[in-house]
C-alpha cells in the first residue's frame, strides 16, 4: 500500500514537471552559472584576443642612434632604423606578426619626394625590416603630410589641397614601398579615387599580389593629437576637415567603404577606434571583407596618463579597450599598447 501510495506521487510530480512550462526567467535561468569560476567564463568568452590581431606602429627617423621619446605617448619613440630593429626583435619574440610603419624625413618638400624616392625613409626601413625579420608583415603607411613642407595630404596650390593632381604622388608612393618589399599598401590621406589609383599602378608595375588596406572611415578627429608630434605632420594653415571625414556622419562613412572596396581595397579601416565603435559593428553587418580599426594615439594617451595617475588599472583598462573594439567587429586592430597586450596573452 505504502508503495502504491508513493509511486502515485511520484508520478504526479513527474507529470507536473512535464506540464509545468519552463521559464527562462528567474529563478529557473541563472545567468551568474556560468560566470562563477574562472575556467567557466573562457570556456564561454566569446571574443577573444589574438596576437596576430595586432598591429604595432613605429615612426622612423633618418640617421643612426637616435631614439626620441614622445613626450604625450609614454613608451612610444621616434627612432632610426637601426634603433627600431632591436625594438622589432623585441616585438617578433613576444609573437607579434606585423607592424605599421610611418616615416619622417629630414627634409619635406612640396612634392613629398621622400614618400616616392628608393632611398626614402620609409622604403629604406622597410629593406631593412625585410632582411632581419622577412617573416614579419610590414604595413607601409601611404601618406603625403609628413613629407610636405605645408603638413597637408596632397598637392596644395592657391591654398588649397588638389585632389586629382595627388593620386599620382600616391600611386607613384605605394609603388615605391612595394618595390622595398612592403607586405601590405595602407593608403591614408583620403584623397577621393586613390585605392583606385593605387591598385592600377600596383598592378601595372607587377604587384598584382600586394594587398591595399584603405583608412576608408579616417574621421577629422581630435584624437589625433599625440600622432602630430609623433610624425611632425601637423598642417602648417589651415587643417584637415575638407578630406577628413566629418565625425558625425555615419551613413557618410559606409559610402566610404562601400567606394573603397568596389575601388579595391583587400581591408577596410575605420579610425579613430573608439568613439566610431558603432561603425565597425555596422560595417562589419554588411561587409564580409577584412575590417581594421585603428586605436589612435589620443586613445593610448589617455589611459597612460590616467594610469600613471592611479586612477586607472592600466592591464584591465587596454584589455577592455582592445576587446570592444574586436567585438564590435574589427579582425585587425592597429594599437601601441600592442607589446603590453602581447606580453599579457602570454
Amino acid at each position: 500500500m505504502e508503495k502504491s501510495v508513493l509511486t502515485q506521487a511520484t508520478s504526479r510530480e513527474i507529470d507536473n514537471t512535464l506540464q509545468t512550462p519552463t521559464s527562462p526567467s528567474y529563478p529557473h535561468m541563472r545567468m551568474r552559472r556560468l560566470r562563477s569560476t574562472p575556467q567557466l567564463r573562457s570556456m564561454v568568452r566569446e571574443t577573444h584576443l589574438r596576437k596576430d590581431q595586432l598591429i604595432y606602429p613605429l615612426f622612423l627617423v633618418e640617421g643612426n642612434r637616435k631614439k626620441k621619446p614622445i613626450s604625450s605617448m609614454p613608451g612610444i619613440h621616434q627612432q632610426s632604423i637601426d634603433e627600431a630593429l632591436r625594438e622589432i626583435e623585441e616585438v617578433a619574440n613576444l609573437g607579434l606578426t606585423s607592424l605599421l610603419l610611418f616615416g619622417i624625413p629630414s627634409e619635406k618638400d612640396s612634392e613629398a619626394s621622400g614618400a616616392w624616392k628608393e632611398e626614402g625613409i620609409i622604403q629604406s626601413s622597410i629593406q631593412a625590416i625585410k632582411k632581419e625579420f622577412p617573416h614579419l608583415v610590414v604595413v607601409a603607411d601611404t601618406c603625403l603630410c609628413e613629407y610636405m613642407d605645408h603638413g597637408h595630404c596632397g598637392i596644395v596650390a592657391d591654398g588649397k589641397v588638389l585632389n586629382d593632381p595627388s593620386l599620382s604622388i600616391l600611386a607613384k608612393s605605394a609603388v615605391a614601398q612595394a618595390r622595398a618589399g612592403a607586405d601590405i599598401i595602407a593608403p591614408s590621406d583620403m584623397m577621393d579615387g586613390r585605392i583606385q589609383a593605387i591598385r592600377n599602378a600596383l598592378d601595372q608595375n607587377g604587384f598584382e599580389n600586394i594587398p591595399i588596406m584603405a583608412y576608408s572611415a579616417k574621421f577629422a578627429s581630435a584624437m589625433y593629437g599625440p600622432f602630430r608630434e609623433a610624425a611632425e605632420s601637423a598642417p602648417q594653415f589651415g587643417d584637415r576637415h575638407g578630406y577628413q571625414m566629418d565625425p558625425a556622419n555615419s551613413r557618410e562613412a559606409m559610402r566610404e567603404i562601400a567606394l573603397d572596396i568596389q575601388e579595391g581595397a583587400d581591408i577596410v579601416m575605420i579610425k579613430p577606434a573608439l568613439p566610431y565603435l558603432d561603425l565597425i559593428k555596422e560595417a562589419r553587418s554588411v561587409h564580409k571583407l577584412p575590417i581594421a580599426a585603428y586605436n589612435v594615439s589620443g586613445e593610448y594617451a589617455m589611459v597612460k596618463a590616467a594610469a600613471e595617475k592611479g586612477w586607472l588599472d592600466e592591464r584591465r583598462v587596454v584589455t577592455e579597450v582592445l576587446v570592444s573594439i574586436a567585438r564590435a567587429g574589427a579582425d585587425l586592430i592597429i594599437t601601441y599598447h600592442a607589446k603590453d597586450m602581447a606580453r599579457w596573452l602570454s
